[in-house]
């Protein structure tokens, strides 16, 4: 590899294109990308300066929706802004370090998020399902080691797919048919064969994201069980609600995930910008639904919003 890398360099430099077939929109497109990026900006931070302000939710399960809104932050970060400026700039390039830096980011958080996630459904399962042991089960420092777990193997999982596709030799062109970094879009600019890495994100979207939403499904399948042996409607109504949105959150995640990976994979005959419109939906999409389903819908972390702008508004008023 060293002789074929010696007279195929890699480029300094990757083109982005956006998406294929649709340049001509770019500048239209860009304006749902923009509102959801600001709306996952607004919500996420909301959320973490709402939960460090108020002492009564130094709670488990506010310490969680702050690990998911950080997580939310940079997955979405790492994304947008370049997205954006190639939907309004024109701004293409983006550098081969640079690019494999993104990559990491977004394939490392979203493996922490399915960490997070799980230990969400599971602090919500022993808070339902055994409430008398909940605070002697979910503790802070089990939070913490939770939060450095998760991110272990976020980054011990993806650490060896960025190394191993960045010591391939780019030789075909530098131009990427999509909007970020994408490791598969990455991938079909070499003359390797794509087997291994194809196989090695089966492994891993089988092994930890599969067996993840299985914990999970089971999680809420336990709460639901629970929730349905209550005896006022209203709880069970109420309960229903709350779940129902957390699991379509959860859904879009996994789903999104898995079906990006796989009309990569699997050749489906579909326009490519369809496959990166996709990609993009699915990174731009649970940032921005977050903090709305699992932060804003909780009475507490409502409660507090409204009371803290209610402050900002009364010192705004002059003094008559």
């Amino acid at each position: 590899m060293s002789t074929f890398n010696q007279t195929c360099p890699n480029p300094s430099t990757f083109l982005l294109i956006g998406i294929p077939g649709l340049e001509s929109e770019h500048v239209w497109i860009s304006i749902p990308f923009c509102l959801m990026y600001v709306i996952a900006l607004l919500g996420n931070g909301t959320v973490l300066f709402v939960v460090k302000q108020e002492q009564t939710l130094h709670e488990p399960m506010y310490y969680f929706l702050s690990m998911l809104a950080v997580i939310d932050l940079v997955f979405s970060t790492a994304v947008v802004p370049k997205m954006l400026s190639i939907f309004w700039l024109d701004s293409r390039d983006i550098s081969f370090e640079a690019c494999f830096l993104q990559m990491f980011f977004i394939h490392t958080f979203t493996v922490v998020e399915s960490g997070v996630l799980l230990a969400m459904s599971l602090d919500r399962y022993v808070a339902i399902c055994n409430p008398l042991r909940y605070n002697t089960i979910v503790t802070s420092p089990k939070i913490a080691q939770i939060g450095l777990l998760s991110l272990a193997r976020g980054v011990g999982v993806v650490t060896p797919l960025t190394c191993l596709l960045a010591n391939l030799p780019y030789c075909k062109t530098n131009v990427i048919p999509h909007s970020y970094c994408e490791h598969m879009a990455v991938m079909e600019l070499t003359y390797t064969d794509s087997a291994v890495t194809d196989l090695y994100n089966i492994i891993v979207a089988a092994t930890l994201v599969g067996t993840d939403f299985v914990f999970i499904a089971f999680s809420y399948g336990m709460i639901l069980r629970s929730v349905l042996r209550l005896s006022s409607q209203e709880a069970r109504l109420k309960a229903f609600s709350t779940c129902g949105s957390h699991v379509c959150v959860i859904l879009l995640f996994y789903l999104g995930g898995l079906l990006s990976m796989y009309l990569h994979i699997l050749d489906l005959g579909l326009a490519p910008h369809t496959q990166v419109l996709v990609a993009d939906l699915y990174l731009v999409v649970p940032p921005m639904l977050n903090p709305v389903i699992y932060g804003i819908k909780s009475k507490q972390i409502r409660k507090r919003v409204f009371k803290l702008f209610g402050q900002q508004k009364n010192l705004a008023e002059p003094n008559i």
